[in-house]
């Protein structure tokens, strides 16, 4: 009986296809070639599924175009590269990869917290340069973490981690906002208080933002809103570009309207805003807020478990759009 086809559009670890070849023809992506949309579609003609890493956009048009498209399988949590509505009315089920890169990406989000309240990246570049001669008391003195007030944007899974290890491990005062309010059990256990958008603003010392992304949550930190924080705030963001204005975050470092931020996700990325690139105020990183061998493991074997689970039985662990299964 032939094995279905499906398509990898990245390069991924060799156990992982490794797995997915015994149950189906895999046609690969070992160069890690960044395709097209139309090199998309070519690849995708014939493929009942598809392993996808965020970075291939599944819309209107590449449905269209491919009829026999059945599933795709995201290895990420976030999902923004999907027209989640567009596969739903075509069929085609969607699916992520939530949980196992919860811990990790909240480790990293704090990382990049103190590498951004202690200006961990502007002092190195100070040393390496060789301008480092002698200490003063101010030598890159920055913001205080311990005993702060953390605040967080976006109160799931890993904003609720966040929260964990702001007040357990460095006795921060931890306010949040989001959508809806958490239960009273679970803002207990993060030692965390509901606050509305403009007194999270105000009120943290650091601010992380956790949200996804979505036409609602673009840009939803602008000029106006770095207005309403302190000047010695720091911004982190681990969530997803688009949620700040980049530019506009931008002027405010370069102003000092707010003390610094930390920065794993850009708009338009893996390009960079170039205004980024020249204030010193900030840490940049290329998005690797999940990047332990184990978690990109999990992460990858869980997209691979969607495919299969959907292909040979009609069941995936992690759909996005179950009502696609019902019909």
């Amino acid at each position: 009986m032939t094995k279905p086809h499906i398509l990898v559009a990245r390069a991924i670890f060799p156990e992982t296809l490794a797995r997915l070849a015994q149950q189906f023809e895999v046609e690969a992506n070992p160069d890690d070639a960044i395709w097209t949309k139309a090199q998309l579609i070519e690849r995708l003609q014939g493929k009942v599924g598809a392993f996808t890493t965020g970075s291939e956009r599944v819309d209107t048009e590449v449905l269209a175009a491919c009829p026999q498209l059945r599933i795709v399988a995201n290895m990420a949590v976030g999902y923004n590269n999907f027209d989640v509505d567009a596969m739903t009315a075509a069929g085609v089920l969607a699916t992520n990869a939530p949980d196992v890169l919860t811990e990790t990406t909240a480790d990293f989000g704090f990382a990049l917290l103190m590498a951004t309240a202690r200006r961990v990246t502007e002092s190195e570049h100070f040393l390496r340069a060789g301008k480092w001669t002698k200490w003063s008391y101010d030598m890159f003195a920055g913001a205080e973490v311990h005993g702060s007030t953390l605040g967080i944007l976006g109160m799931g899974r890993i904003g609720q981690g966040i929260a964990r290890r702001g007040a357990h491990g460095f006795g921060m005062k931890v306010i949040y906002h989001n959508r809806s309010r958490l239960s009273p059990e679970r803002e207990a256990e993060c030692e965390a208080r509901y606050v509305d958008k403009e007194e999270l603003l105000r009120t943290a010392d650091h601010l992380v933002l956790v949200v996804p992304y979505s036409a609602a949550s673009h840009h939803a930190i602008g000029a106006a809103e770095l207005a309403l924080m302190k000047r010695t705030a720091c911004l982190v963001n681990i969530a997803r570009g688009g949620i700040v204005d980049d530019a506009a975050l931008a002027v405010a470092l370069r102003e000092k309207r707010i003390a610094a931020a930390g920065l794993d996700v850009f708009e338009g990325e893996p390009k960079v805003h170039p205004d980024l690139l020249t204030v010193p105020n900030v840490v940049l990183t290329p998005h690797i807020a999940s990047a332990t061998i184990p978690t990109r493991m999990a992460m990858a074997n869980l997209a691979a478990d969607n495919l299969i689970g959907f292909l040979t039985q009609g069941k995936p662990l992690t759909p996005l759009n179950p009502e696609v299964l019902t019909r």
